[in-house]
């Protein structure tokens, strides 16, 4: 029962971001960046709630967003990526609030094509630089998640148990 248990749980949290990454794309390309923080907030309630480790789920949702701020932020102010709707923005002129929804559901570097194709980004020219600049942030956001996570979620004594 825990298998599938935790199956359900994980085919929630995919469904839920693709749910967050499609409303915060279609939107941001019609000039709306607020439905993506009604997305997250929804879909990081429904998460949060039902969280065994919620203390560890915050702070990794923290960091989440500081990367995203920090990557996001960087790649806009270098003129590498243009947003649809880049305002509001963290900092301003920075990354979109609607793009940190997508950090704090947890994107990856090939959602950026797909939100290209959809017209709420566009990968600035050289596109190579562009795609590197993405890749090499995501190289580095990737591991400091994982490795955050690991440090502040609870040891698993045995196959289903968690200790504090």
């Amino acid at each position: 029962m825990k298998a599938a248990s935790g199956a359900m749980s994980g085919l929630a949290n995919l469904l839920g971001y693709q749910l967050v990454w499609l409303v915060a794309v279609l939107e941001a390309a019609r000039g709306r960046g607020w439905p993506a923080l009604a997305a997250l907030a929804v879909f990081a309630t429904g998460q949060l709630a039902r969280s065994r480790m919620r203390a560890c789920d915050l702070k990794l949702l923290g960091c989440a967003l500081i990367l995203g701020i920090a990557l996001d932020g960087a790649l806009a102010a270098a003129g590498l990526v243009r947003y649809a709707t880049p305002a509001p923005a963290l900092p301003a002129g920075g990354a979109p609030l609607w793009i940190l929804a997508l950090w704090g559901a947890f994107a990856g570097p090939l959602a950026y094509a797909a939100a290209a194709r959809l017209g709420a980004v566009r990968i600035g020219i050289p596109h190579g630089r562009a795609v590197a600049g993405l890749a090499l942030g995501w190289a580095l956001a990737v591991p400091a998640l994982a490795a955050a996570a690991a440090h502040w979620s609870p040891r698993v004594a045995s196959a289903g148990e968690v200790s504090a």
